[in-house]
């Protein structure tokens, strides 16, 4: 369900969105850098709204992805740190995970991350929709 997720969303296409993996819970979405994607040309450095983006849809997978999972699910809060700049030229990927289900609300927790595994781009935190 996670994957046509992806497929229907029309942002996640645009920006060419990938599920690496899902699993109980969990959720890894990829995005290769492209130059569109700059917020300052000078650095090469990804603009904040694309890493929110990816953080925010693979929150949403996660939660499609618990066997508690609703049908569909919407933000209801997202809280992201950012760390530091995304590393020009690299793909960028989060992963986030459900780590609990109440009958209206999932809470996830979600991690953004260049080829520098030890050192996250950002952090997340978030509240999604349960049920219709």
């Amino acid at each position: 369900m996670a994957r046509e997720f992806l497929d229907h969303i029309p942002h996640a296409r645009a920006l060419g969105m990938t599920v690496a993996s899902l699993g109980m819970s969990k959720a890894e979405i990829t995005m290769a850098w492209r130059p569109e994607f700059v917020g300052d040309p000078s650095t090469g450095v990804l603009h904040g709204g694309v890493v929110s983006a990816l953080m925010d849809t693979c929150c949403g997978a996660a939660v499609l992805a618990d066997p508690k999972g609703p049908p569909s699910t919407a933000t209801i809060d997202l809280r992201i740190d950012y760390m530091r700049a995304a590393t020009p030229g690299q793909t960028i990927r989060a992963r986030a995970e459900c780590f609990h289900i109440t009958r209206s609300v999932a809470f996830v927790r979600a991690l953004a991350l260049d080829d520098d595994e030890q050192n996250p781009v950002a952090t997340a935190t978030g509240a999604f929709s349960v049920g219709g």
